[in-house]
Parts: C-alpha cells; structure tokens; sequence
C-alpha cells in the first residue's frame, strides 16, 4: 500500500490505505501492479444484409418489393411458376409475359374412398385483377376447397355433393378476405373475388364444379375416333349473348366484353350459383382444368386438343408444361394454369358403342345445379 501522506500529482491529503488519489486519480500503485489499459475497438456499423442479384442485369440492387433499381426487371416469386405431379393428376401455373404477379392459383391431390378406391382431384381459380388482393382470394379458395373435397371423398360422401359444398366453403373463404382487416387503406377497390373450377375422378366418375371463366375440357385419346369437348360453360358476357342468339361464338368472344364475368367468388357476388356436371368415358383420355390464361389462344375444344402432346395421359406434367408453353409462346398475356387427369375407363367400350362422351353436348347447360 502506498505510504504517501499526500498525492505527489495535486497534493491533495491521502489516506494510508487509498490506491488511487481522489482528487486527480493518479495511480498510487507501484508501476509493476498497474494492469495497462485495455483499447476498445473502434465502433464499427454492423455489416449490411447482402442484396440479392436481379436476374435480369445482375446488378445487385434489387428492392424489397421484387424490382430491380437498376434495370427495373421483376424478380422471380415462388408463385410465378410452380409445377405438381402425382400419381394421376398433374398442373403448371405460370405468371405469363404481362402480369406482375401470378393471381391463379391450383392444387392437385390424391385419396381414397371408404372401400379403397383411389379418387384425384384438381382445382384452379383464378383471382379477378380488378378486385382487391386477387392473389389471395384465389389461394383462399384453393386451400378452402381441395381440404373440403378431400375430406368428403374420404367419408363417402356423392361426389357431385361434395363437389357443391365445397364450393359453397371456397365462396366463404373469400368471402371472409373483405372483412379481415388487410385491404389497402384509401383505395376503393372491389372486395378480393376469383373464379373456379374443380375436377374429382373417383370409381371411373368425373364430376366437374365451376363458377366464373375457368373451364374443363375432355380430349380423347383417339382424336380421330372421338370428338373433344368443352364441359363447361362461362359465367360471362359473351356465354350469355350467345345463349340469347344475340351474336355467334367467334363474334361474341372476339367483343371487348367477351371476358366480363357474371359469375364469381367473392364479398360482393350477388348469388352464388354453382354449376356441376358428372359423367362416365368409354374411352381413354384426359381431363383438362385450366384458366383463360390458356383457352384465351385456343377457345375451342378442337383448336386446344390440337396443342395437347398425344401421350398426355401417360405424361401428364409433360402434357401440363407444353400447355403452358404454348400459352406463353402465344403471347402470354395473362397467368396460364392447367391440371392435366389421365382418364382410363374402368370398362372398355364394347363394338356397338360409338366412342363418344356419354352422349354429352359440347356446352351441357342442363348441368347447371
């Protein structure tokens, strides 16, 4: 301890066991028992996250809400291309040329029935783009309608009543989106809608539900043999004039109006009126699911069977990709999705029958519940 009686810095009185003088802080400690002082690092910002590169020009300057700063290039979602396959049932969606975002949305699943026969089963909506958030309406009622379906496969429920109620909770869902809190603040936009259609095979029946412009088409195999055919018919404008006989096909789907829909999922649909329609092939084929992403460059059932691959049932994601691609090498204008299910009948057709769809017209209006 130091001995000192004031501090030989300021003089200032110390005390007999003080280590350090409290008037000026001069150490009274020998030199060899001062530890030396430890240098803090100089203050450093902490590292920025690494942005990522755009896809487009490379320059690492893309912002958070998808576009490149640099070249103004939109970079990739996880929506804007997704592809599925089971055993079955196969789709692709693809945001196409023009659109910012992918608003379709689809899902293909697998079960069985209560005797352990398998059933597959396609969705596909596609959210309204003037409405708010589309691209969460269609998802909602995607999630909505395959869990419902699923479930009432897998209890035995008829399918074309399972088929209704499941388009019934779709409509819910979406429904629920306008008054969850989340639309845009200030702007007046119409309440998040989409359209629908879904597919079930199960114990060698197809049954069909849709609301809006998305559609389904039955190709057969044997194109020469057998006629494709449209199965569903539009809630739009120009499926309504031509059913009044105002106007042909081509020339009501070629109006401005074509596309206006009458029919939709959402907050602001008046009634919710859900067609459904069940039949049984007598030949092999596929089923086609799709938005009008697609049908837009290939309306009639002809025109489209000509773009499907010939082995479409045995390679129905390959099927699924070369719709796709078509889409977007016509112009992609809107997002494309498509669900391709091989069809092969349970009973094969006996030399009397003709291999024709059941007798079915090309756009069955009876079928509408």
């Amino acid at each position: 301890m130091p001995q000192q009686t004031v501090c030989p810095n300021c003089a200032e009185p110390l005390d007999q066991e003080d280590v350090f003088c409290e008037a000026c802080g001069l150490s009274l400690l020998p030199p060899e028992l001062v530890e030396p002082p430890t240098a803090e690092p100089p203050a450093t910002e902490p590292p920025a996250a690494a942005r990522p590169a755009c896809v487009h020009c490379a320059a690492a300057e893309v912002a958070d809400d998808g576009y490149c700063e640099a070249c103004g290039g939109v970079q990739p979602r996880p929506r804007d291309h997704q592809e599925r396959s089971l055993s079955g049932v196969a789709g692709v969606t693809d945001r196409g040329l023009r659109h910012h975002r992918n608003e379709d949305a689809f899902t293909v699943a697998a079960t069985t029935l209560p005797g352990g026969a398998p059933a597959v089963v396609a969705v596909v909506c596609d959210g309204v783009s003037s409405s708010a958030r589309p691209d969460e309406a269609s998802a909602a009622a995607v999630d909505a309608a395959s869990e419902s379906l699923l479930t009432a496969l897998e209890q035995g429920r008829e399918p074309a009543a399972a088929m209704r109620h499941s388009i019934a909770v779709a409509a819910r869902a979406v429904a629920a989106l306008a008054r969850d809190g989340a639309n845009p603040p200030g702007r007046s936009l119409n309440a998040p809608a989409c359209t629908y259609v879904s597919a079930v095979y199960a114990a060698g029946l197809v049954t069909i539900g849709w609301v809006g412009d998305t559609r389904a088409y039955w190709v057969p195999d044997d194109r020469a043999g057998a006629e494709p055919y449209r199965l569903t018919e539009d809630d739009s404008w120009a499926a309504r004039v031509v059913a009044a006989g105002l106007m042909g096909e081509a020339e009501a789907y070629a109006d401005p109006r074509a596309h206006a829909i009458t029919g939709w999922l959402g907050a602001d649909a008046e009634e919710i009126d859900p067609h459904t329609i069940s039949f049984t092939p007598h030949v092999p084929g596929v089923l086609l699911v799709c938005t009008d992403g697609l049908w837009n460059y290939a309306e009639a059932a002809t025109d489209l069977a000509e773009v499907v691959p010939a082995d479409a049932r045995t390679d129905p994601l390959g099927a699924a990709q070369t719709l796709v691609k078509f889409a977007v090498a016509a112009g992609g204008h809107d997002n494309i999705t498509v669900a391709v299910l091989p069809i092969t009948p349970l009973v094969e057709t006996d030399e009397d029958h003709a291999p024709t769809l059941l007798d079915l017209p090309v756009v069955p209006h009876s079928a509408t519940s």
